[in-house]
């Protein structure tokens, strides 16, 4: 039988800490979450493994440090309002629900984002508002957010979510055509200008949406 809290403090030890970051409320956040319960039983053993796995309809549960290291760049302390395009498994968003005040998750696959819905619910994460929609354009009706993350590679920072990012906010997306990216943050400065930091070489599917890739050429 699967040891699986053992898996998981492993995995955190090995494939975060072991890799540079050391944010406390992230590594408590990343012990707490049960990555296995977002992924299909028929692969469960391979939750805590140091890849991304499939989740269905093309869709992947990103690598365990992929997610750590778009969540440490965020910069979240607890009282942020935080929008996420791509809820998927619901992984990542479990993640930001121990760390930010509020979660917008929108995830554009029906059944994907319902599945979600049920795993968050079973592990009593209330501040998650689930809207099955195209997020590419964003949640317009709750901006300003203090932070966004995308966890989709899109062929630049779609300019509505650039619109919904309060003056400070943070903003982590791959941005590359195909499954190569890089990983951008971009922030907001005072006056609403926007700097832009390359942070690493990654591999996403394709943001799909109005202001993403076309759906007929994925």
């Amino acid at each position: 039988m699967i040891n699986f809290e053992h898996a998981k403090k492993r995995m955190v030890e090995t494939q975060i800490m072991g890799r540079g970051i050391d944010d406390g409320r992230l590594i408590d956040a990343m012990l707490k979450v049960p990555r296995h319960i977002f992924v299909e039983e028929a692969i469960a053993a391979q939750a805590y493994s140091d890849t991304s796995l499939p989740i269905g309809d093309r869709q992947t549960i990103s690598q365990p440090y992929m997610v750590a290291l778009m969540t440490n760049l965020l910069c979240l302390s607890g009282v942020e309002k935080v929008l996420e395009i791509g809820t998927g498994s619901g992984y990542q968003t479990a993640i930001l629900a121990h760390l930010a005040a509020r979660v917008y998750t929108m995830e554009r696959v029906r059944h994907l984002a319902l599945k979600a819905r049920r795993a968050l619910d079973s592990l009593g994460l209330l501040n998650v508002n689930l809207r099955i929609q195209d997020g590419s354009g964003g949640w317009g009706e709750e901006a300003p957010f203090d932070a966004i993350i995308v966890s989709a590679g899109a062929p630049d920072i779609p300019r509505d979510l650039i619109e919904q990012l309060k003056i400070g906010g943070r903003l982590v997306i791959p941005i590359g055509g195909g499954t190569d990216q890089v990983l951008v943050r971009a922030c907001k400065g005072p006056d609403g200008s926007v700097t832009r930091e390359d942070i690493i070489n990654c591999r996403f599917v394709r943001l799909i949406g109005q202001f993403g890739w076309n759906a007929d050429n994925p």
